[in-house]
């Protein structure tokens, strides 16, 4: 019972219950994915996608801007890589300034 010790602990799960759903809805169209890597690699984008969505971005928005910002960095380089995480202050900039320059 911690969260009758600290009031910013919810509750219940139901937010990540929610988050989930879709995925329980949509798993038997994920049934086509008939190799290991192929699985692997739909839950790698999906889990990108709500974690995106969970810190109140855009997904497509995020997505686009990792596409094009991975290519030219050094995968080795993990503070920039951290800056590309989606709790990141620099991308919750970036991506936002973008969509600032795409709604004008």
């Amino acid at each position: 019972m911690v969260f009758l010790e600290d009031g910013r602990l919810e509750i219940d799960n139901n937010r990540a219950e929610r988050s989930i759903k879709p995925f329980v809805i949509g798993r038997k169209n994920w049934m086509f994915s008939n190799t290991a890597k192929g699985a692997n690699s739909s839950a790698i984008i999906y889990s990108i996608v709500e974690t995106a969505k969970e810190n109140g971005l855009n997904p497509f928005n995020y997505l686009k801007y990792l596409f094009e910002q991975l290519p030219n960095m050094d995968m080795t380089d993990k503070p920039k890589l951290d800056q590309l995480l989606p709790w990141s202050p620099s991308i919750q900039r970036n991506v936002v300034y973008q969509i600032k320059l795409n709604k004008s």
